[in-house]
């Protein structure tokens, strides 16, 4: 190793980097981290909600008292709600000013006013502490692929501004905390949408279940029960078990074998009737909560101490028909997120369980006529009974034309950036202040691990 690289730095690299390779002092940092993560108590989960398109946040979360309601209304025009249709959110924030929530979000209000729910406002995908000069004067070193759908939704994932990358902040967790849930017969990572970069690691992976199926997917005719189980079940162990010269098919084989007997292990585990007496609506976004609820009320069964989950609602991206769409999507939202919070307090893990979203990017506040455009900050809301709610989280943005944050059309430099805003969830989540470089590597840009979080949205 050169001078200055540090065995530390050296470790982190190897877990970050090098799926397949195994060092004995990366296992002992590994068991190190879990250690730590395991003396915070008790079972802990991340529930990451990715609004998939680039929701528009600014008609999510609307300020209410005079001022800040007529800029507000002023720079959206014909995106602007009515004031008298907002829900009111308990309290004042930021200097005296009030907010609301858009209507459709109106069963969120109690929970910020019972302190169980904040807003994080005006974050977003930065490489460095940005100023409204140096974006001017072309000096300051902006996110790769500025306001695109594909780099934007990455970077939320990755937290890396300023590098491409399919390894994500919940699968570099899973790395680190491999150790974890040692006997658990699935991943730290649960995915309700499949693949996806969040959850992707350098060793780890995530685990998919379906709830359209209610529960983890198996191999046509495999699974017990299913018509021409008594034979096509042999048939595949057999060729499973079949001893193969060919690296690639004896690796494949082997994967092959064991999703399916983690598969058949989680079905197995989730076969009871849940602890829990709560509806869920029928919608898709609900219907995922509601699974992930079960594998929560699971969670001894399935020997876990640490989870994370990965729920997609995709179609945010308004460019036309914003108000409409708004109206018809955020709905589900709200129905989704109050009924698994009742589940949560009615499993008794209301405060081990924390739920986030993310999106791409916000969105201009002026109109394009039929919507708004991509955009840079934009407000992501928190929800558990671990979170310090009640409040709002960073700098709201002045919402005038032209103003100090403005990079043109409403377009806010964010003021709190997608590493800080990791940084709080993964503290909570156990893990040690010396060890967020190798989650959150640009962290150190932002924040110098030690004392409080950046943010302090968790109590």
């Amino acid at each position: 190793m050169r001078r200055g690289f540090s065995r530390r730095a050296f470790l982190g690299r190897s877990i970050a980097s090098s799926a397949g390779f195994s060092l004995t002092g990366t296992s002992l940092m590994q068991l190190g981290a879990a250690a730590h993560a395991q003396s915070a108590g008790g079972y802990r989960a991340l529930v990451c909600i990715l609004l998939a398109g680039g929701a528009d946040s600014f008609n999510m979360l609307v300020p209410t008292d005079d001022d800040g309601y007529g800029e507000y209304a002023g720079i959206r025009s014909d995106l602007a709600l009515a004031r008298e249709t907002l829900a009111a959110l308990a309290g004042t924030h930021q200097g005296g000013r009030t907010f609301g929530l858009h209507e459709a979000l109106a069963p969120l209000a109690p929970l910020f006013d019972e302190g169980e729910l904040a807003w994080v406002v005006n974050a977003g995908s930065l490489v460095e502490p940005t100023t409204p000069q140096a974006v001017q004067a072309g000096t300051a070193r902006l996110p790769l692929g500025l306001y695109s759908h594909a780099d934007q939704i990455e970077q939320w994932q990755t937290s890396l501004a300023d590098a491409r990358s399919g390894v994500g902040v919940g699968g570099r967790i899973a790395d680190l905390l491999g150790d974890v849930n040692p006997t658990s017969p699935i991943s730290m990572n649960v995915s309700t949408s499949g693949t996806n970069v969040f959850q992707s690691g350098a060793v780890s992976r995530e685990f998919s279940i379906d709830p359209r199926e209610g529960g983890a997917p198996s191999a046509a005719g495999y699974a017990r029960g299913d018509e021409g189980s008594p034979i096509i079940r042999p048939a595949v162990n057999a060729i499973l078990a079949e001893s193969r010269r060919n690296l690639l098919r004896g690796a494949y084989g082997a994967r092959f074998a064991e999703a399916l007997a983690a598969g058949e292990a989680f079905n197995a585990a989730l076969a009871s009737p849940p602890s829990f007496t709560t509806a869920f609506a029928e919608d898709p976004f609900s219907q995922q909560l509601r699974l992930i609820a079960n594998v929560i009320a699971s969670r001894d069964a399935l020997a876990v101490n640490r989870q994370t989950f990965f729920v997609t609602y995709g179609g945010w991206d308004h460019h036309d028909g914003l108000i409409e769409n708004q109206a018809r999507m955020l709905p589900a939202v709200a129905a989704g997120l109050t009924a698994f919070r009742d589940a949560m307090v009615q499993l008794g893990t209301h405060g081990d369980v924390t739920t986030f979203t993310i999106s791409d990017f916000g969105r201009t506040l002026t109109s394009n006529g039929r919507g708004s455009d991509h955009g840079w900050g934009g407000n992501q809301l928190v929800l558990g009974g671990s979170v310090a709610g009640g409040a709002l989280y960073g700098e709201f943005p002045e919402l005038a034309q032209d103003a100090p944050l403005d990079t043109g059309r409403g377009r806010f430099i964010p003021t709190l950036s997608v590493d800080e805003f990791y940084a709080d969830l993964a503290l909570w989540f156990g893990l040690a202040p010396s060890d967020l470089s190798m989650v959150i590597p640009n962290i150190g840009r932002f924040y110098t691990p030690g004392g409080a979080p950046p943010i302090g949205f968790m109590s």
